[in-house]
């Protein structure tokens, strides 16, 4: 049986274009220190173990995990785009200061407090960029649209696990935590690329300067 795939449908909106290139630099940037992280630990934290290296990764998803889900509450009970994107640019901006404070770890504590750091701006982001992306999502290719985003994030990992176990051979760990600083930064200019959702016009009866575009068929 023959399954029509017609390419031409599966054109995604400007919209869901910018988002899905912020997604790719930001989380694709983080995955720079995928391959590479427990060697940093092991090697430049004093008194760091592969037990520590276990805690570490432990921290962070337990600590991600119990921020996203008041976020994510807080975001819902809120109407529009203002909140979501202040909390979007607030995550970005967050982990890219947490990336380059990795470079100012000198013992295990400090590694745990700036891993908390990453996790706190990592479960800002995950509400955030989800609620406006989804708000956004094709219609008749919703499926499309997430698995687009999910498709792309692993061709990134995998760019990108290559690419900083290269860069951190040749230059050291110091040049993949500054890069990974910039693309979380470089993500957030790219939502300032997005006009007509960051900065709409605006018209004598409305004074927003974010839309709420929730479709009108949530919640029915």
């Amino acid at each position: 049986m023959k399954i029509p795939i017609k390419i031409e449908n599966l054109k995604v909106s400007k919209v869901i274009k910018y988002f899905l290139i912020t997604d790719m630099l930001f989380l694709g940037g983080w995955g720079l220190i995928g391959p590479v992280f427990g060697v940093f630990v092991l090697d430049y934290i004093p008194g760091s173990t592969l037990f520590t290296i276990g805690a570490v990764s432990a921290l962070y998803w337990v600590v991600k995990s119990i921020v996203q889900i008041p976020v994510s509450i807080y975001l819902d009970t809120h109407t529009g785009e203002k909140d979501d994107f202040y909390a979007l640019v607030f995550s970005l901006a967050l982990a890219g200061f947490a990336a380059m404070a990795f470079l100012l770890v000198k013992d295990v504590a400090g590694l745990f407090a700036v891993q908390i750091l990453h996790a706190i701006a990592m479960g800002f982001y995950t509400p955030s960029w989800s609620a406006i992306y989804a708000r956004h999502l094709d219609k008749d290719h919703y499926s499309f649209d997430w698995s687009l985003d999910s498709t792309l994030l692993g061709l990134s990992y995998a760019a990108t696990a290559l690419i900083g176990g290269g860069i951190s051979a040749a230059f050291g760990f110091q040049a993949v935590f500054i890069l990974v600083s910039i693309f979380s930064f470089g993500s957030a200019f790219v939502l300032f690329s997005v006009p007509h959702l960051i900065f709409p016009k605006t018209t004598s009866d409305e004074k927003a300067l974010f839309r709420d575009h929730t479709p009108h068929t949530i919640g029915q």
